[in-house]
């Protein structure tokens, strides 16, 4: 089987770039030809078929103004990926074309070309861009469903992004794309949440969304239950993953536990300065952040937006921890409520103060939730059978 996988990114950016290269590996270990696209990046990995990828696109970067109105244009649509990605199709007449994030630089312009090809089209959803312009559903923080999937300007006349030249670009792109069709020509959406399939449905018809579950590797995380006394929270210091509902919460507590954070972000500076107390080890990753989440005594997951398939879950359940959640997005699909951790109301620093509480006082309940946990992993979250049931969604769309 010839399989065509686009990412914007070509290097582990985030949880989208995890599943990418977990399934990208997968494939080429099954002895399955895999075509890649992409953009350039001096941090990407290897590829075979690096010369095929579009130059790089930093909307960050500092610019002239005939280079941010160029920038403005392929943000909506890009000759360039569409070019160069019709040249590799001709090469190497691809069976099947996956995609992830192709959003802002790939843009979705991509879909109508393979099409045109005859080439099947599979999505993955990790975000809620089909259903939000800005694929976030926040505003200032809060979260927001006022596009529905079809009231696109409303990252314009709302200011959502705080900036008027970027929500009329985002409700541009939006109508855009709407108008042009692009994703009449994907075959299979899949989401990894029900939550995201429910939303998503709002403008796809649900006999185009699949749900597929991120996986995780189990044979790399070997369970911990014991632990050194600790609550943790690892992830992104902002307003939207609810870091301050936590923080809060922990003040309340009657007895004494320490909290480790891992992350960076906004509100690190503040943060550090406000709770002396807490430990804030800044940005971790690899083996220290798995010795980090493997001794810890449980795992918070505060957020307040809509989660979708937490990977930060995911490797808490596979060390064997409980994990307390917000009862929002995809969360109460990965945890369950009083068997592998407890779910309280986003934001409610009571009902997370007596959650915290609950596991503090009980070692018995912790430990029966953290092998609840990990035995809810290894029977939803498999890795392995993620893969499998990939492979079985590829053939079963070429069989039709």
């Amino acid at each position: 089987m010839k399989i065509l996988l686009v990412n914007k990114f070509f290097h582990l950016n985030g949880g989208s770039e995890t599943v990418f290269f977990q399934e990208r590996e997968f494939l080429l270990a099954s002895g399955h030809r895999v075509i890649d696209f992409s953009m350039q990046d001096e941090r990407n990995l290897t590829s075979p078929y690096s010369d095929f990828f579009i130059n790089k696109i930093d909307f960050q970067q500092r610019v002239s103004l005939k280079e941010k109105i160029q920038q403005a244009i392929s943000f909506i649509h890009s000759a360039e990926a569409v070019g160069k990605l019709e040249r590799l199709i001709v090469q190497e007449k691809p069976d099947i074309a996956h995609l992830h994030n192709i959003y802002h630089q790939l843009t979705p312009s991509i879909v109508p070309v393979l099409k045109k090809h005859g080439v099947k089209v599979i999505v993955t959803l990790h975000d809620y861009k089909l259903i939000c312009p800005s694929y976030l559903a926040l505003k200032a923080g809060e979260i927001c469903d006022a596009c529905q999937g079809k009231y696109f300007w409303n990252p314009f006349i709302s200011n959502c992004q705080e900036s008027r030249l970027q929500g009329l670009l985002f409700s541009i792109e939006a109508y855009w794309h709407k108008w042009k069709r692009s994703y009449d020509g994907v075959d299979l959406f899949l989401a990894p949440s029900g939550f995201l399939a429910d939303v998503t449905a709002k403008r796809i018809a649900t006999d185009k969304i699949q749900i597929l579950h991120n996986g995780i590797d189990t044979d790399k995380y070997q369970a911990n239950f014991s632990d050194q006394g600790y609550a943790l929270y690892f992830g992104r210091l902002s307003k939207e993953k609810g870091i301050t509902t936590l923080l809060q919460a922990h003040k309340h507590l009657a007895a004494e536990l320490p909290l480790k954070i891992v992350g960076t972000g906004p509100l690190e500076g503040e943060l550090r300065k406000d709770y002396p107390t807490v430990e804030f080890l800044g940005y971790q990753s690899g083996q220290s952040l798995h010795d980090v989440i493997a001794n810890a005594a449980f795992v918070v997951m505060p957020s307040e937006w809509y989660e979708n398939c937490s990977m930060a879950v995911l490797e808490s359940m596979a060390f064997g921890k409980p994990v307390i959640g917000s009862r929002i997005g995809g969360i109460p699909e990965q945890v369950e409520d009083g068997k592998t951790g407890f779910l309280f109301e986003m934001g409610n620093v009571h009902k997370l103060t007596e959650a915290m509480t609950a596991l503090l006082e009980n070692s018995t309940l912790l430990f029966q939730m953290g092998r609840a946990a990990r035995e809810k992993l290894e029977k939803e979250y498999s890795l392995v059978e993620h893969n499998q049931q990939l492979l079985r969604i590829y053939s079963n769309l070429l069989a039709t």
